[in-house]
């Protein structure tokens, strides 16, 4: 009888217990499935709240000059560009090395118009936000900042778009 008993007790109990896993294993594929449209939705969405304005480079005529018209080179700056942000609690120090990609020539028109290209980055480095330069997103986007700046600057002096691609080699945030 008591074994009869113990069998009857563990054979109610388990379909209760096939119940909770049943519900936590629905409940664990919804949260993974939010989570992973979330995350689609933040990674995978371009923003397309910019506008074009006459006369200057958006990132679509960036992309639309990039073929192939000949081999890349890279001119470096001279020198880091270092600069203080004022941040929420205390002033950051920024140091951020530089180079430039740029196609056709060998790069001597990109170094005929250094000092420049050295305004036009530290114009837009020093306009920079604190916060967004703590995320890669931040980074990215103060990347293309630069390019469109250093292109619109040059662009009445050269005639042509000169630099390609700004990559940064170094970046320090203290």
């Amino acid at each position: 009888m008591a074994e009869e008993e113990s069998l009857e007790l563990t054979t109610e109990n388990a379909p209760k217990s096939k119940k909770k896993l049943i519900i936590f294993a629905a409940v664990g594929v919804v949260l993974l499935a939010l989570i992973g449209g979330g995350l689609f939705m933040f990674l995978g969405s371009e923003d397309e709240s910019t506008t074009a304005l006459p006369g200057i480079a958006t990132a679509e005529d960036v992309s639309s000059d990039s073929s192939t018209k000949g081999k890349a080179n890279y001119v470096g700056m001279p020198r880091p560009f270092l600069f203080n942000l004022p941040g929420v609690d205390r002033a950051r120090l920024v140091e951020i090395k530089v180079q430039l990609m740029v196609r056709g020539d060998d790069g001597t028109t990109a170094k005929m118009h250094i000092p420049l290209i050295e305004d036009a980055l530290l114009t837009t480095f020093s306009a920079a936000d604190v916060q967004k330069l703590s995320t890669q997103a931040g980074k990215d986007e103060l990347r293309q900042l630069a390019l469109l700046n250093v292109q619109n600057t040059l662009q009445p002096v050269t005639g042509q778009k000169v630099v390609e691609k700004v990559l940064f080699t170094g970046f320090v945030m203290q």
